[in-house]
């Protein structure tokens, strides 16, 4: 791959599905539909925000397409429009994970790394 492809595929991570992910309200909501497909109101409970922040957030959602809808009668039920952000978001959760480990032993030892401190490894024994 050039530079110039990737640049142009990162620009456009960042612009459809970064700039989706930057609010901890709307990642919560894709948490919630992976389980099954919800309407406003069922996300609304479940993130506890109120139903107009709940509908902006799946707005930028829908727009990004993160989000698909289906028209029930008068109500509208959200769901992923592809399971792997998911996974995605579980690996990156992943790696956060790791660093907080990492932190935690640099705490415990005054600033020097332990020597056999694998963030890799640390993530798996603490799954």
């Amino acid at each position: 791959m050039n530079t110039q492809q990737l640049i142009q595929e990162v620009t456009q991570l960042h612009a459809d599905i970064c700039s989706a992910l930057a609010d901890p309200t709307r990642i919560l909501l894709l948490y919630a539909l992976v389980e099954k497909p919800c309407t406003v109101n069922e996300l609304t409970a479940i993130v506890r925000i109120s139903q107009p922040a709940t509908s902006r957030h799946l707005k930028v959602l829908r727009e990004r397409g993160l989000v698909n809808t289906t028209r029930l009668g008068q109500s509208v039920e959200y769901s992923l429009n592809d399971p792997r952000i998911i996974e995605a978001l579980d690996l990156l959760r992943e790696v956060l994970r790791g660093r907080l480990i990492y932190r935690a032993s640099l705490a415990e030892t005054d600033g020097e790394p332990l020597p056999s401190v694998d963030i890799a490894e640390s993530t798996d024994k603490h799954r």
